[in-house]
């Protein structure tokens, strides 16, 4: 199979799939998340392997969606522009929300192609998982991070709400709201601590404890590996994992078109991704004058 963002290679029973933009610090573009599923279905669909490894090209492991095409990006297309109100991403008001969502929704299924997998997935990170990237990893039934590698969803303080929802499910509640009330980012070794991956390790020794990993299950038979993976995923489904990454991806649409999503928006075409990410997350407030008390039904106002 011909992909654009990604490279695929399987070899005894291991297959490899590399997040390939490293100049772009594997970036998230549109081919990516469709093309990791269809990877998944591949590795799958061979007989010969029993474990597949994630990983990233380059010095990062994935840094979220390409916020250059995505944040910094104008209008741009035939014709004067429409008249009237436009919201966060360029396009007319009103702002349809189940387009959006339909997008999204469509990234959050291929990534948790991941979870889905019938054999188990491994995200080696040696370099930052951000923000969708984060979420890629995460899909994953295990992570290994190197000490120095960091991760985190700095888009919970303004423009994203981690559609794959893994986090709660990771790290209990108290602890990922401890994660998306900052959008800290975290090295290695809290990450382990914190119980959000399955080891942390120096850079040097990743790629020999993820091979250990896999080599052990590579040593199970696949329908014995299929039949805990399912039975351990099922516990998931019945806490209302599905219902519960449809709510955040509408959230996701939310948070990119609230009033601090749209100055968010405009400060990065005007200045730079970058300067708007330095500002998002300076622990300054965020958007001052955007942010207003709203009114409830009863007429009492809410910060």
């Amino acid at each position: 199979m011909d992909f654009q963002s990604i490279a695929y290679a399987a070899h005894g029973r291991r297959a490899t799939i590399t997040l390939n933009r490293p100049e772009r610090m594997n970036a998230i573009d549109h081919h990516m998340p469709r093309e990791i599923a269809e990877a998944v279905a591949l590795a799958n669909d061979d007989n010969d392997v029993h474990v597949i490894v994630l990983t990233g090209a380059g010095k990062g492991f994935c840094g979220g969606y390409d916020l250059v095409e995505y944040a910094e990006r104008r209008p741009t297309g035939g014709g004067a522009p429409r008249p009237g109100p436009r919201r966060a991403n360029g396009q007319p008001m009103p702002w349809d929300p189940m387009a959006d969502f339909y997008m999204m929704y469509q990234n959050t299924r291929d990534f948790m192609a991941l979870w889905r997998s019938y054999k188990p997935t491994i995200a080696q990170v040696h370099g930052p998982a951000v923000a969708g990237g984060s979420d890629i990893a995460l899909c994953c039934d295990l992570v290994v991070m190197a000490d120095e590698a960091r991760i985190g969803y700095p888009p919970a303080r303004v423009w994203g709400c981690p559609t794959t929802a893994m986090w709660v499910y990771r790290l209990g509640a108290e602890k990922a709201k401890r994660m998306l009330f900052t959008g800290d980012l975290i090295y290695g070794p809290e990450a382990k601590a914190l119980g959000l991956v399955l080891d942390s390790v120096p850079l040097a020794e990743l790629d020999a404890r993820v091979d250990e990993i896999a080599a052990r299950m590579e040593g199970v038979p696949r329908n014995q590996l299929m039949m805990q993976k399912l039975m351990i995923n099922q516990a998931f489904e019945n806490m209302g994992l599905t219902s519960t990454q449809m709510m955040a991806t509408v959230f996701d649409g939310v948070t990119r078109n609230s009033p601090e999503g749209v100055w968010f928006k405009e400060q990065a075409e005007a200045d730079g991704f970058k300067e708007a990410i330095r500002k998002r997350d300076s622990g300054e407030p965020i958007a001052e004058g955007w942010s207003r008390p709203f009114r409830s039904t009863f007429g009492r106002y809410r910060p």
